[in-house]
């Protein structure tokens, strides 16, 4: 189950002709249906990613799709950031279970190899962040999202306010034609702000716009973890 990803890690990347004519032809709908949405549509003339931008909560978001900057995405990556404001503190990671499985494999290779004498600086920071926090679960989602997702972090409480019944049905159920369980997949809580990455597979409108949905989400779900204002005097 795991090949596809393991594999990544030790191919050549080749910009490929192909990459760049499947992202003009996305321009068209994407830009139609960010209208729709009230997002704002804008295209990287040096590198062709699309980027949306909005808001949630008034916090900036930007979703950005284009060349891949980890070498475990195949195709193109999906990437979104928003500037949350939430405690710099709360460190939550979900993350599907074959691309956890994988990273750790490879972590293990590099740290049990006596050729290697340094950690490879081009290695993702997800490798670091798997050693740092702790996985955790808890009853109240469904089993399925257990089996294809893992939970990391320092605070139980913090990842069960974030990851409600509802953040893990979207992350569970997209449209079809669906991502499988093994397509790179991750939401992150970091230093206050909420990321998004993960593979375009299948290369559709619907998988973009679903996971802007997840991302948004995500988002609002994590402004509950915001302390409430004291009250003026």
């Amino acid at each position: 189950m795991f090949d596809r990803i393991k594999k990544a890690f030790s191919r050549e990347r080749k910009e490929a002709p192909q990459e760049e004519s499947a992202l003009h032809l996305t321009h068209g709908p994407v830009s139609e249906w960010a209208g729709t949405q009230g997002f704002a549509f804008s295209v990287d003339g040096a590198s062709q990613n699309i980027a949306l931008d909005g808001k949630v909560g008034g916090k900036p978001w930007r979703l950005q799709l284009g060349r891949p900057t980890r070498n475990y995405i195949l195709g193109q990556e999906l990437r979104a950031r928003c500037e949350l404001g939430i405690s710099n503190d709360t460190a939550v990671l979900v993350i599907n279970r074959p691309l956890k499985e994988a990273l750790e494999k490879r972590a293990y290779q590099i740290y049990t190899d006596d050729l290697q004498t340094s950690v490879d600086s081009t290695l993702p920071e997800e490798m670091r962040w798997l050693a740092m926090y702790d996985e955790v679960g808890w009853d109240g989602l469904p089993r399925e999202f257990w089996d294809r997702c893992c939970v990391l972090t320092d605070k139980r409480e913090n990842a069960q306010t974030w990851v409600d019944a509802p953040l893990a049905d979207l992350i569970l159920n997209w449209p079809k034609p669906a991502p499988s369980a093994e397509v790179p997949f991750m939401i992150l809580l970091l230093n206050g702000k909420a990321y998004l990455r993960m593979e375009y597979t299948p290369a559709s409108l619907t998988t973009l716009q679903h996971a802007a949905q997840i991302f948004t989400a995500a988002c609002e779900s994590a402004l509950q973890l915001q302390p409430p204002k004291p009250p003026r005097r």
